[in-house]
């Protein structure tokens, strides 16, 4: 099957691009390094060590003996997104091609109208793009489990059943997203139902909860190629700060109560989640979602789990409460349901000590990386921080 991994460079992309190409499927990454643009913008870098795109690929093939295609470029690019969709006209097309982090889609003005034109237009583009060359192709769209928020009743996959004034409709879960980054989801989440309902595109929306861990099977292969490991205020997942923080002997950064609950995977399983969805596509005309996430944590429930495996390796690991930068609840009912993958054949990679050891032990290896500057809360949902005081407005390669 030919597939299109869009955003391939990223913390998600890359992994899952080696992923499939690995399980023998023909792949082509789109990408146009905005994300390594980014790093200059906000003045940091990935905690390991990433090689240019085009050495990983070749030391990809060097290793497998598989080829992967590159095209460079942006999908606001309408010409470019034409180009590449009559040349390649692919069976399968994952999407994580959007600006990914909440807190930088809250910096300022500029930044969350950037995050909704990018993540917003580029998918619009793509879903004109499916419909006038590659009608049959699959969508599999990287969502986030963000797009629900916290409501206080169990959150279903994609759809529930209401009942009012006496009639019945299943419609699509109400979304209480919790950023302008998470808005574009939102959006983007409409926008490919409508599609599909209209022009008979058949998609998936994977709503995914927090990623952690930075090693699959593919990656481990070679140095050369090595995943990206943020550790820094705005792109760092939770789990993957904590246990950067715990290494260089920083108090884990906790945001308020800690109470805030979210579903949680390994990169491992992300991979994992791709494949069978491409494997097994809805029907023409369908959007469905899968929920995709293994397990449920609080942010405390993690900062213990760092500092009892960070006590285990020698290491001295201690929490901070910090004020809250964010406008979330701080202690909430959380239930999500997430059956669909796993009845697709998801076996879960659960949190453990050896994951928490290996995660540790990257992060002490390259410890000397760290700009600790990066590491507290500067971008405040509540916007005391003038647009005059922050980088440039951002813009695309």
């Amino acid at each position: 099957m030919k597939v299109l991994v869009l955003g391939g460079d990223g913390y998600c992309g890359w992994p899952t691009a080696l992923h499939l190409s690995d399980v023998g499927h023909e792949v082509i990454i789109v990408d146009n390094f905005v994300r390594r643009q980014i790093d200059h913008e906000l003045g940091v870098q990935s905690l390991t060590p990433i090689r240019p795109l085009s050495e990983r690929v070749r030391a990809w093939k060097e290793v497998s003996g598989q080829e992967i295609g590159v095209e460079v470029g942006d999908l606001l690019d309408w010409e470019f997104v034409c180009s590449f969709m009559r040349r390649h006209r692919p069976d399968a097309i994952v999407h994580f091609a959007e600006q990914r982090a909440a807190p930088y889609s809250m910096i300022d003005r500029a930044h969350a109208v950037y995050t909704q034109h990018n993540n917003v237009i580029g998918t619009l583009n793509l879903l004109f793009a499916i419909r006038d060359f590659a009608p049959e192709c699959h969508l599999v769209k990287l969502g986030t489990m963000g797009e629900y928020g916290t409501p206080n009743i169990d959150i279903e996959e994609g759809f529930i059943e209401i009942e009012h004034n006496g009639r019945k409709d299943v419609l699509p879960y109400p979304k209480q997203p919790g950023s302008f980054y998470h808005l574009s989801k939102v959006h983007d989440s409409h926008n490919i139902m409508f599609a599909c309902r209209i022009w008979g595109i058949r998609s998936t929306d994977l709503n995914q909860g927090v990623v952690y861990g930075t090693i699959t099977e593919q990656t481990e292969r070679d140095e050369r190629l090595i995943n990206r490991f943020d550790y820094d205020e705005v792109f760092g997942t939770v789990l993957n700060r904590f246990c950067i923080q715990a290494a260089i002997g920083h108090p884990l950064t906790v945001y308020g109560k800690g109470g805030q609950t979210r579903g949680f995977l390994d990169i491992r399983d992300t991979v994992r989640c791709i494949e069978l969805a491409i494997d097994n596509p809805p029907e023409e005309g369908e959007y469905r979602v899968f929920n995709q996430f293994t397990e449920e944590f609080s942010v405390r429930e993690l900062a213990e789990k760092v500092v009892e495996a960070s006590a285990k390796l020698g290491v001295e690991a201690r929490v901070e409460n910090l004020p809250n930068p964010r406008v979330e609840a701080e202690e909430h009912y959380y239930n999500a349901k997430h059956t669909k993958l796993l009845d697709l054949g998801l076996e879960p990679h659960y949190l453990s000590e050896s994951l928490l050891d290996s995660l540790l032990n990257i992060a002490l290896e390259h410890r000397e990386r760290v700009d600790v500057e990066a590491i507290r809360p500067r971008v405040d949902w509540r916007g005391s921080r003038r647009e005059d005081e922050v980088a440039p407005e951002p813009s695309a390669l």
